[in-house]
């Protein structure tokens, strides 16, 4: 028998450690897309929601300049509760704790 034919004894820890990872790689990804369409949906009309783009109200900030303005655990809460202010026309916004999340994690990606 050629030992150097068996594998190794560590492969499959290190194969379940590599799924796990990319699993989770994979679910952060989906929620950070999830959370781009959103903020397409729901507040592109005002608010510049890239890296470089120009709000087009003039009230809205920009969402990449959010989190150097609020900490995201701020911004959580402030989504939680519904955000009733902002610019004067900004409609009544409320989300549900995936849909939090999903935000928070694509509004996390604008500032590296």
């Amino acid at each position: 028998m050629k030992h150097w034919l068996r594998p190794p004894r560590l492969a499959a820890p290190a194969l379940f450690v590599f799924a796990v990872t990319s699993v989770g790689a994979m679910a952060q990804d989906s929620g950070v897309a999830h959370g781009k369409a959103l903020v397409e949906l729901n507040c592109a009309t005002c608010h510049a929601i890239g890296t470089t783009d120009q709000s087009t109200h003039s009230e809205a900030p920009p969402f990449r300049d959010l989190s150097k303005r609020y900490p995201l655990d701020a911004l959580e809460e402030a989504f939680a509760e519904g955000i009733v202010t902002g610019h004067p026309d900004m409609p009544e916004f409320t989300a549900s704790p995936e849909q939090i999340a999903d935000i928070l994690a694509y509004i996390g990606t604008l500032n590296p």
